[in-house]
């Protein structure tokens, strides 16, 4: 489980100006992807980490939690953020102040949240299906944006029937976005199932000018490797597959690096984290000092950290009664009293820690407005649900 950080070979992937060295995007999730998973994550590996979604109206607003939760820690560089909107002079705004007030060095898009009360009001996952306002407000933030690589992300569609990502990505790189990013479900399908990688090779085929990056069921190095081969995207995005693995973006480093040439294969391989469980007890720790530095409270970073106990110990010889204890931590004392009583000697359990990880829901009919799939355009009594979706949810 050693920090692959430390070198620096050529650029595998540019973003606009950024040149990541390998071509690995770590996805923005609600609740997960703040400073203090970003940081550790940084610890292991390299190349993009992305905020937790931002509401752009929010952000305009200046609320406190908007405001903290776009502020990096020193060490954090390039500073990547994801803004979620529906109407294209908020999305521009925000895109503005984070330009003006030097906030960012990245800034992404989400089309791709698949949650109800988001779709629901034509948010997310179901906007692109209204591809007059998806390229207003993409058009919008990219001049917004000026010199700051201003991508998106996105999923297949609303359902089967009506799929929208070939049609939204030509408009995305008409506008001149940086890249496209696609999660290869619909929003009907949520997580479940199996990503569609072959849409990613459809992506990737039709946008030839910008660069496409795929995302859905990276849960290791071999998976990601696999899809660059398959699709010929340029680059990954992982999200549920580091959940209680921050050390993952170690594996993708040495695995990207050996495919490119840089690393001999068998180090690679020999780089490959098999960490027994002292080492897991050891990053969970700190995960839960960063939290409690990014919260500014020992009681909140604490209660944070619980929700990260299955995810990090899945596969290995822990309890049930221990489980329950450290999901119920209230310091970081008693999170060292527990992490004690644990045998750190315990081996990787192999393929028990392996897989997927988060919960993957099950196919269902997306919630929309009245009428949404009646036509492409958008209809002024629609106009009044959308200013509804703008919630503090994230996904895609």
């Amino acid at each position: 489980m050693s920090a692959t950080a430390t070198i620096s070979p050529a650029p595998q992937l540019t973003i606009g100006p950024l040149a990541l060295d390998v071509p690995v995007v770590l996805a923005p999730m609600a609740g997960i992807t703040n400073t203090a998973f970003r940081r550790l994550c940084r610890e292991f590996g390299a190349g993009l980490y992305v905020s937790e979604m931002i509401t752009s109206r929010a952000l305009v607003e200046r609320t406190p939690e908007s405001m903290r939760l776009i502020t990096h820690h020193e060490s954090e560089t390039p500073r990547s953020i994801q803004l979620y909107g529906v109407d294209p002079k908020t999305v521009s705004e925000a895109v503005t102040m984070l330009v003006a007030e030097d906030r960012a060095d990245h800034i992404d898009l989400n089309f791709g949240c698949p949650v109800p009360k988001v779709t629901r009001k034509g948010g997310g996952a179901a906007l692109p299906w209204k591809l007059g306002l998806f390229r207003d407000i993409v058009e919008g933030a990219v001049r917004a944006a000026g010199p700051i690589p201003l991508t998106v992300k996105m999923r297949k569609g609303i359902d089967s029937d009506h799929l929208t990502y070939l049609e939204a990505a030509k408009a995305a790189e008409g506008a001149g976005v940086a890249s496209i990013a696609l999660h290869a479900r619909t929003a009907a399908e949520f997580y479940s199932g199996h990503a569609d990688w072959s849409a990613i090779a459809r992506l990737k085929e039709t946008i030839t000018g910008t660069p496409v990056l795929g995302n859905g069921d990276i849960w290791s190095s071999a998976d990601a490797i696999r899809m660059v081969d398959e699709t010929g995207c340029d680059g990954v995005v992982v999200g549920r597959g580091c959940l209680g693995r921050p050390w993952l973006f170690g594996d993708l480093a040495a695995a990207f690096r050996a495919r490119s040439g840089e690393l001999d294969p068998e180090i690679a391989a020999a780089a490959q984290a098999h960490p027994t469980l002292g080492q897991v007890a050891a990053t969970f720790r700190r995960h839960a000092e960063l939290l409690v530095e990014f919260f500014e409270s020992e009681e909140r970073g604490c209660r944070d950290i619980r929700k990260h106990v299955a995810w990090y110990f899945k596969g290995y010889p822990v309890g049930g009664d221990l489980r329950a204890s450290l999901a119920t931590v209230e310091s970081l004392q008693q999170l060292d009293d527990l992490l004690a009583t644990l045998d750190g000697n315990q081996p990787y359990p192999g393929e028990g820690a392996e897989g997927p990880r988060g919960r993957a829901g099950t196919p269902k009919n997306p919630a929309l407005p009245d009428g949404w799939l009646a036509s492409r355009e958008l209809h002024g009594y629609q106009k009044v649900e959308l200013a509804e979706a703008e919630l503090n949810n994230s996904g895609g």
